[in-house]
């Protein structure tokens, strides 16, 4: 696998994390669900497609994790993933439960046992309330790693193009029924955003080929339809118009974009170092949405609407920062040495129980 870091990824990464904290600072926290006492009418007409950038964040997953999974075995993809994802979000967590219990009030709360179950990353899976809504996209992360992993364990790797296109068309099928449990299990509502994203990766490692382009022009085409398909869901929620044409747009500008990385075609954009936007990312992605609201509660409208906004968003920003350089980076090589030497012992485990039972002679 190139190991090369792709710098427009740190960008992208960046651009959809800040397209949702829009949408929520600005548009969701104040238009439905009680959320925020803020209204900033100003960016809420523009800020209410922030939303999208979840879908740029799937289809940039599925690209990472294809290069991902392409450089290692299978339980080394497992200890990346998890070293990737617990620990930023442990202390993330760990943040917002302490706010939650200082500033929640009557609109958020949470428990321990409830803190302790969201620290296991495992919560969707026995019906744990997230203590912060945005934790819903880490757990279609994980079923599309699950997925991914399943792959891997059978060794079918070499034939991940060809069981792309069956899961597109799968996706398509099942969207069209009401075999919920097969919906589930092959992430239909976001599946085309990861399928999307692998190919792009082999267009970008290997070059285009009919079946990627097929591939990707069929995924874009799903999900325009399920992007417009879902407008009527969002107008009744929260009570404002959504363009169909602005959605059908973005959504094609993002697969637009992912081509022109795909092609190594970013121009000045991939010649320029986006690492630290690369890195606050997820843990402004993970902190900012019920931290933020608590504080935008809290002072409001004691404190100037624009200074409490534009103030919490710096100070998501710079929390994230701290949390990266003083305790994900740490955190993330201590549980990387752990999972190392606990996979090394079980790998001699099996290896000397396999051999003494190789060398076992009846008497």
């Amino acid at each position: 696998m190139n190991q090369k870091r792709i710098n427009e990824i740190d960008l992208l990464r960046f651009i959809a994390a800040m397209s949702v904290v829009f949408f929520h600072y600005t548009f969701r926290g104040y238009a439905a669900d009680d959320r925020s006492l803020l209204p900033y009418l100003l960016l809420a007409p523009v800020a209410k497609y922030g939303y999208l950038g979840v879908e740029l964040f799937f289809m940039i997953s599925g690209f990472v994790i294809m290069m991902t999974a392409g450089g290692e075995g299978f339980k080394r993809f497992l200890i990346s993933r998890a070293v990737r994802l617990y620990p930023a979000f442990w202390v993330c967590c760990s943040i917002t439960f302490v706010v939650t219990l200082a500033l929640g009030g009557n609109r958020f709360s949470a428990t321990v046992p409830q803190y302790l179950g969201n620290l296991t990353l495992m919560g969707d899976f026995f019906d744990i309330r997230p203590i912060d809504g945005v934790y819903w996209s880490l757990f279609i992360e994980i079923r599309f790693y699950f997925l991914i992993a399943l792959v891997m364990l059978f060794r079918k790797l070499h034939r991940v193009e060809a069981l792309l296109c069956i899961w597109l068309v799968f996706s398509v099928a099942l969207e069209f029924t009401d075999a919920r449990g097969w919906r589930r299990f092959f992430i239909t509502e976001y599946s085309t955003y990861f399928i999307a994203g692998a190919m792009f990766y082999h267009v970008w490692l290997s070059g285009a080929s009919k079946l990627r382009w097929a591939t990707i022009i069929c995924s874009c085409a799903f999900a325009i339809y399920q992007g417009v398909s879902m407008l009527p869901r969002l107008e009744r929620h929260y009570h404002v118009d959504f363009d169909a044409i602005i959605v059908a747009a973005t959504i094609f500008i993002c697969y637009v974009v992912m081509a022109l990385v795909a092609k190594k075609k970013m121009g000045w954009v991939a010649g320029r170092r986006w690492v630290l936007l690369g890195v606050i990312t997820y843990p402004l992605y993970l902190l900012h949405q019920n931290v933020g609201f608590m504080v935008f509660n809290a002072f409001y409208p004691d404190v100037n609407p624009h200074l409490l906004l534009w103030g919490t968003m710096m100070l998501m920003i710079a929390m994230s920062l701290f949390i990266h350089v003083v305790f994900e980076r740490v955190m993330a090589r201590q549980l990387r040495r752990v999972l190392d030497h606990v996979n090394n012992k079980i790998a001699v485990l099996f290896t000397g129980s396999f051999e003494r039972l190789k060398s076992y002679r009846p008497k």
